[in-house]
């Protein structure tokens, strides 16, 4: 687990500029930084010249992520992750995640947003589910004009999302940042397992959900 240190003090005490500073240095030698930055302000924009996500993005954090009473924005390193992978590790308890892009990633639905006839994609990547366009020559069974929001929402919803709660995954398997599919049978093992351990910690809150990461040492 990584080590925390926090640095504390009242408004405009130089809290930003001292930490900022201490980030800078401990990037020098060679460590890997991520800052949290806490405010009970709300309002606050990201990582613009002046704000103190700026500045320690700029001091050289690898990860900022800041937390304040109406927002909590993180920014981080692209590490080259796929679609599935930042879905499930950064939002693991939403129902549906929508990307914007990701053309090919593997084993997505997608759906095409098509204004020209002579520039589409449903021929060349995988897992294009429908199409929207206002298009006359576009036929299909899943075919959405442009300014059909509703009814996409509805047909992604009849998909993907009305039958889903009959069955709730109950472990999710990831393996170097790809989610591995494993039968129920085993997910309820696992979860039964970890479980049990957890429990004879006796720990004084109730047990709702547990992530577990491990790191393999090399030998």
């Amino acid at each position: 687990m990584s080590s925390i240190v926090t640095f504390i003090g009242w408004h405009d005490s130089g809290k930003t500029t001292l930490a900022a500073g201490v980030v800078t240095e401990l990037k020098k030698r060679g460590y890997r930084v991520a800052v949290i930055k806490s405010s009970n302000d709300s309002g606050i924009r990201f990582d613009t010249p002046g704000t103190d996500t700026f500045m320690h993005r700029q001091a050289g954090a690898d990860s900022v992520l800041l937390v304040a009473p109406d927002q909590m924005v993180l920014q981080t390193g692209n590490s080259n992750l796929s679609l599935r992978t930042l879905a499930h590790r950064y939002f693991a308890d939403v129902d549906i995640v929508i990307g914007e892009g990701f053309k090919t990633a593997k084993k997505t639905a997608k759906i095409e947003v098509c204004r020209n006839i002579d520039q589409h994609l449903r021929q060349e990547v995988h897992g294009v589910i429908a199409v929207a366009t206002n298009l006359e020559s576009v036929a299909g069974d899943y075919v959405f004009r442009l300014d059909e929001a509703r009814e996409i929402a509805a047909f992604i919803e009849k998909r993907f999302l009305l039958h889903k709660g009959e069955w709730t995954e109950v472990t999710s398997l990831l393996v170097n940042g790809s989610k591995i599919p494993i039968k129920t049978y085993i997910q309820e093992a696992l979860a039964g397992t970890v479980h049990g351990f957890i429990k004879t910690l006796k720990l004084n809150e109730d047990i709702k959900e547990i992530e577990l990461r491990i790191k393999i040492s090399k030998k």
